[in-house]
């Protein structure tokens, strides 16, 4: 496993929070929710995708047996 899709989960994360905070201070609760749910999709096709390489692989392996 790489370590920069670690990074990258991690960089959305934390620019999602920040975010989020920022539009909570400035009273735009629903731009906040809407921001934290995009950096959610975000991670989760990055994580669709890990696992869809991950049987990928799995299903290449197998074949060859």
């Amino acid at each position: 496993m790489d370590i920069t899709i670690i990074l990258k989960i991690a960089g959305v994360g934390l620019l999602t929070a920040i975010v989020n905070q920022i539009l909570k201070k400035a009273d735009k609760d629903e731009i906040a929710t809407f921001t934290t749910l995009a950096g959610l999709i975000i991670v989760l096709v990055m994580v669709i995708d890990m696992v869809l390489r991950l049987f990928t692989s799995l299903k290449d392996i197998f074949t060859l047996f």
